[in-house]
């Protein structure tokens, strides 16, 4: 093999594996039978979420996978394949699942959340949790409910006792 090809597979290898690395969440999906706009119907959806879609050779990705250690992703990586990666562990599968019910041509595959390979139930799962927002959101409402019952029961106690006159 010419030695260009080569050192351009092995860089292309060594990107794959650095984009899975970086990512919060990695989602494999089948995209077979999907038309051309319902593609970039669903690039849009997951760019809106800070998601990224990539199409690469099954063997290029097979090796980065190897390389990171994810064997248990290997069975996945057969047939038209599309990799989705995503800083936020929820994104990418919440999009994708949401796009698989309308569109049942797509198939999640498997996956890997916080460097854990993960099943299409397990996805599928993790796509009803609220986002990133929601849950800090929530967090944020947990916080603050012990202070707002104190200052309730504060202005209780002082509604209760009768006003001095000056």
């Amino acid at each position: 093999m010419n030695q260009t090809i080569l050192q351009q597979k092995q860089e292309l290898v060594e990107e794959i594996k650095n984009k899975i690395e970086n990512a919060g969440s990695t989602v494999v999906v089948e995209y077979r039978g999907l038309t051309v706009a319902e593609i970039t119907e669903l690039r849009r959806s997951l760019r809106e979420e800070g998601c990224e879609m990539i199409v690469y050779k099954n063997s290029m990705t097979q090796r980065a996978v190897e390389k990171l250690g994810y064997n248990d992703l290997l069975e996945s990586l057969t047939g038209p394949n599309a990799i989705t990666v995503s800083d936020d562990q929820i994104a990418a599968s919440r999009v994708l699942s949401k796009f698989a019910k309308k569109h049942e041509k797509l198939v999640i595959k498997a996956g890997i959340v916080d460097s854990k390979v993960v099943n299409a139930n397990e996805i599928k799962q993790l796509a009803a949790l609220p986002g990133k927002d929601g849950l800090l959101s929530m967090f944020l409402s947990c916080l603050q409910s012990p202070i707002s019952a104190f200052a309730r029961s504060v202005q209780a106690v002082a509604d209760a006792q009768p006003a001095e006159e000056a």
